[in-house]
């Protein structure tokens, strides 16, 4: 699939990167980059976390060798991961100057729905229901742990983890605060949540985006390892496009890092838009 060739499309993208890391973080200005900073340990974030990118507005100067060694500097400084994150086509002369500071660099593709898409509701298993999750919504503390655990078992294969690890992993995300930091940003908009539940109200999978100015990114999108092989993803994928729709969201993309999740995608509709590059070992975006 050849990329899209839309200028204002990673215009509209990069501007994104830019600002959506905002909701949740502070910006430190470094030479040409904007250095991400969590605002609270535990605190929801968009972003690497604590990551560097080029600043899309008014970029000064395509960043150099000693611009990043300052950033890697201050990171260091903050005890945080040297991360950065940038859209290939828009600074496409960052990665070699990345590559030469001894960084290694992972290529995420992207991928976007048209403005007048909105896919159909997926089939789901007799029972199971897909719905947005508010902020004060009892499953929420299971829905935010369900990522963890589909992360942390790669692939879509069924696994062994299900309601009995998912109850435990939610009892540790409500006792350290992370629910309590999350319901605010549920209530301004900032982070919505999508979830599939079985019959008796168990979380089965999960996905997230997160709007700004009429541009989004959907991501998180995980199974719990149980339940996996029934079409959960994809349900929760085309609800989280028809939230973003019915929230006047005009730009809906995902970036992927595998080929099979990819060809889901385009069957609900999704096309090639460009390349995320991040630093290889940096976390996955998103909580």
């Amino acid at each position: 699939m050849d990329p899209v060739n839309d200028l204002s499309l990673r215009e509209r993208i990069d501007e994104y990167y830019d600002t959506v890391p905002l909701h949740f973080a502070e910006a430190e200005v470094l030479g040409p980059f904007r250095l991400f900073r969590r605002k609270e340990a535990g605190a929801p974030y968009y972003g690497g976390p604590h990551h560097a990118r080029p600043a899309s507005a008014g970029r000064p100067r395509v960043p150099s060798v000693s611009d990043i060694e300052l950033v890697r500097a201050r990171q260091r400084e903050l005890g945080v991961p040297e991360a950065f994150e940038w859209l290939a086509e828009v600074t496409p002369s960052l990665r070699e100057r990345i590559e030469a500071a001894g960084l290694p660099v992972a290529e995420r593709p992207l991928m976007v729905i048209d403005a007048d898409r909105r896919p159909s509701p997926q089939p789901v298993p007799d029972g199971v229901t897909v719905r947005a999750v508010d902020a004060d919504d009892p499953s929420l503390p299971a829905v935010l742990a369900l990522p963890g655990l589909a992360f942390a078992d790669e692939g879509t294969a069924v696994g062994p983890a299900g309601p009995a690890e998912l109850a435990r992993a939610a009892e540790r995300l409500r006792a350290d605060g992370a629910v309590a930091m999350t319901r605010p940003f549920l209530r301004t908009g900032s982070k919505a949540l999508v979830a599939a539940f079985a019959p008796d109200g168990t979380p089965l999978a999960v996905g997230h985006h997160h709007p700004a100015a009429g541009t989004t990114e959907i991501g998180g999108i995980g199974a719990l390892p149980a339940a996996r092989r029934q079409g959960l993803g994809a349900a929760v994928m085309a609800a989280l496009v028809a939230h973003a729709r019915d929230h006047g969201v005009q730009t809906v993309s995902l970036a992927y890092a595998d080929e099979a999740v990819a060809r889901i995608y385009a069957r609900l509709g999704y096309r090639p838009a460009g390349t995320t590059l991040l630093i290889a070992n940096q976390a996955a975006r998103g909580q």
